[in-house]
């Protein structure tokens, strides 16, 4: 028992750290064509306006949508190995074929791959952790390990704008070196990730319940859509979708188009300073998943909803001030509002599209929850991508302080709400009359 106690704990520390890894890899090649529009607006070789980038966005963020509600039921009925790892190789494969060949088709079609290739990351992962962690520890995991998404975002730009306009002096490298990062990192996804402690000899950490050879014949036999079914009867999931559908615009403009718009209202900053100001927004994103996961377990006891609503109305202010912010010309202002942004925006975006969605979803279909809600938001991630190209920045804004209100709004509802399974504290019985029942689903 002793050593198994020691082998699992060393599996659930290198299943963390190749997971981590693993999504913050992702964000390299994601985020290679932000950059790349610096270099790409000014390249007469190569004509690109930005209806035309918004529009390969676009394309992106669609097969990222798709992907999400298709990946996350194929991890849960073949395990995140074969899933998450072709998606490294296809993903960079992909940003390397940008990086060569300069054409509006194919950079159409590798948008489409990229979004898919991008799509098997989190649902998968999310699985993966799930099936090495407990469920009395997978929030606090969770908060933390979702500082990888944050981190990615954080040194993707600089390390592509580096290679592109320091470096090498062209943006097709922006393409490439993040191609070669995700590359190495697959390969060391392929050396030590398992997709459950029994593939390495150990007992599972929740055991499922016995079943009859029969019910053991049935599961084998169910399509790989009845974890989606599950999903759709679960209202607190459909509820998550939908908030998360209203936060992911606001974060993919930054990610997408934060270069070029602070560029356009700063130029004296440069291209590099361009693609460097915007990484305030990632840097604040590693704490705010943490600190929210804390909030929830041990201000507001295991509820998620009263630390998301809180970090959404904070979120909206600072949207609603940024454009003002971008004119004053002040880039110490500039970067401490994305700081504060990124830290009210990142929190309820890993708490709804994570621990949330674990939480509330079913214990098979675990996946399947986390691509069902992380879908929602790419769905809303759409306009992320597009409106920047289509509307001035101020009213862009303007919409998506909109949006994080309005997110806030549905959740308020839920405000008390608890995974099944989970009691309310002792100290709150007193107080039973006044107290929301959790949703049973």
């Amino acid at each position: 028992m002793n050593k198994h106690i020691g082998t699992l704990a060393r599996w659930r520390m290198q299943i963390f750290a190749v997971t981590w890894l693993a999504y913050a890899a992702f964000y390299f090649t994601r985020k290679a064509f932000s950059v790349a529009k610096l270099g790409i607006a000014e390249d007469p070789g190569f004509t690109l306006d930005k209806m035309a980038m918004a529009n390969l966005d676009a394309i992106y963020l669609a097969a990222y949508a798709i992907g999400q509600f298709t990946w996350g039921m194929l991890a849960d009925r073949f395990g995140p190995r074969v899933v998450v790892l072709g998606g490294l190789l296809i993903s960079a494969a992909a940003a390397l074929v940008m990086g060569s060949f300069a054409t509006l088709p194919i950079f159409a079609t590798c948008m489409l791959i990229q979004g898919l290739a991008q799509s098997t990351g989190w649902s998968g992962l999310c699985k993966n952790l799930g099936s090495f962690f407990p469920a009395e520890q997978r929030g606090r995991v969770l908060g933390l390990w979702s500082s990888c998404y944050a981190f990615g975002g954080l040194v993707a730009s600089p390390f592509a704008g580096w290679w592109a306009y320091t470096l090498i002096g062209s943006w097709h490298a922006a393409f490439i070196s993040s191609a070669a990062v995700v590359a190495v990192v697959a390969l060391l996804f392929f050396i030590f990730q398992r997709n459950r402690p029994e593939d390495v000899g150990l007992p599972a950490v929740e055991p499922e319940p016995e079943l009859s050879a029969e019910q053991t014949a049935a599961d084998s036999k169910l399509s790989v859509w009845e974890p989606l079914k599950e999903i759709l009867r679960n209202r607190t999931v459909l509820v998550l979708g939908l908030a998360y559908f209203l936060l992911k615009p606001a974060r993919y403009a930054i990610l997408l188009w934060g270069p070029v718009i602070v560029f356009e209202q700063m130029p004296a900053v440069g291209k590099v300073g361009a693609a460097i100001i915007p990484t305030a927004f990632e840097l604040a994103g590693l704490l705010g998943p943490i600190m929210i996961g804390l909030a929830s377990d041990k201000l507001f006891g295991a509820r998620r909803m009263p630390a998301c609503v809180l970090s959404l109305l904070a979120l909206t202010v600072t949207l609603a001030l940024f454009m003002g912010a971008l004119h004053t010309g002040s880039v110490l202002l500039v970067v401490a509002l994305l700081f504060v942004m990124g830290l009210t925006l990142y929190g309820p975006d890993s708490m709804i599209s994570g621990a949330a969605a674990i939480d509330f979803g079913k214990a098979r279909a675990g996946a399947t929850a986390a691509g069902f809600v992380n879908g929602c938001g790419s769905v809303g991630a759409v306009l992320g991508g597009l409106l920047p190209g289509y509307f001035d920045s101020v009213t862009v804004f303007i919409v998506f302080a909109g949006c994080a209100l309005f997110s806030a709004l549905v959740l308020i509802p839920h405000w008390n709400s608890r995974p099944v399974g989970v009691m309310e504290p002792r100290a709150s019985v007193p107080n039973r009359a006044l107290t929301i029942k959790p949703l049973r689903n």
